[in-house]
Order: structure tokens, then sequence, then C-alpha cells
């Protein structure tokens, strides 16, 4: 299990790294979204890929995490995905606010001469 999550860390980092690298800003904000992801996926990983086991304490129960999820990567997780969200949708309103102003979606302003 370990492997197919490291695997499909290094895809997304893979891939968001080139879309990162690309003259348009759409596939830059693609790119972003991608990284964020793997960040996420990386993060959720550090608290230990446990199938089987309570996600809470039973009562009268002692709490160890050898027998229970780590709830910390979790929260970080989900307060990266509200971060990550709010930051797409503001990428969104300037790239349309640079293709309005500039009338193209490069990076630098220009389109390539041919």
């Amino acid at each position: 299990m370990e492997l197919v999550v490291a695997l499909g860390i290094g895809v997304l980092t893979g891939s968001g790294m080139w879309l990162l690298l690309r003259p348009r800003t759409f596939q830059v904000i693609m790119g972003l979204s991608l990284l964020s992801y793997a960040v996420n996926l990386f993060i959720f990983s550090t608290g230990g890929l446990r199938t089987g086991l309570a996600p809470v304490l039973e009562p009268g129960a002692v709490g160890s995490l050898a027998n229970h999820a780590d709830p910390l990567p979790q929260a970080l997780v989900l307060t990266a995905i509200v971060i990550s969200f709010a930051t797409t949708a503001l990428f969104l309103v300037v790239l349309i606010a640079s293709r309005g102003l500039t009338g193209t979606d490069h990076v630098d302003g220009r389109e390539r001469e041919r």
C-alpha cells in the first residue's frame, strides 16, 4: 500500500511541476493544484497508513497511537484543502483579469513569436 501511495505522490508531483513550467496561466494553475494534492497526500501519509483501526477511542480504553489513527495529519489535510480551494479561486480571478487586460493568457503577457 505504501508503494502505491508513494508512486501516486510522485506522479502528482511530477505532473504538477511539468504543468507549472508551461507558458499558459491555466496550465500553471492546474500544476499548482496537482502539487497541492501531492502535498496533501504526503501529509496524510505521515499519519501512517493503517487499515481496520478505530478512528476514535472506545469509552474506558487507554489512548495509544498503536491502536488508533493519528488525527493531526487528517486535520492538517482538511485545512490545506480549504486553503488550496481559496487560493485556486483567487488565481482564477487573477487569470480572468489578466486575460482581459493583456488579451493573452501567457504567463509573461506576450504571445510567442512565430
